[in-house]
């Protein structure tokens, strides 16, 4: 197997592991992160619990995606939306050093991202 394609696997399993481990706190209910959502206006325990299962249920199906096709536009969103629930620690008060232990849950989408190749095209952000 070529090197390329083994860190591709390395990466996929990697990003895969980190949305299905986060996705399934979240379909659980995480306390803390229910307790979070109070910081952007939905003080609501049952809308925040709701909300977080239906993030869990989407990073649960994007870690599938990862595994059996690495779409670059589900990476995008993945390197996205790892940054930015890196980032609400410290704009919670739990701190920056959570943020920039988290830096490989933005990180490891953008790298095989890169890795695949960025579009040239509108059209091959589906593939």
């Amino acid at each position: 197997m070529e090197n390329k394609k083994v860190i591709g696997w390395v990466l996929r399993v990697a990003v895969a592991g980190e949305f299905i481990g986060h996705g399934m706190l979240a379909l659980q209910g995480k306390k803390d992160w229910v307790g979070w959502f109070a910081n952007f206006g939905i003080s609501d325990p049952n809308t925040a619990t709701t909300l977080l299962f239906w993030i869990g249920v989407m990073d649960v199906l994007l870690a599938i995606l990862v595994l059996a096709r690495p779409v670059r536009l589900a990476l995008l969103w993945m390197a996205f939306w790892g940054f930015w629930t890196a980032l609400i620690r410290p704009l919670v008060g739990v701190g920056w050093l959570d943020f920039v232990e988290r830096w490989a849950n933005w990180g490891a989408p953008l790298a095989l991202l890169l890795l695949i190749g960025w579009p040239r095209n509108w059209k091959e952000w589906f593939s």
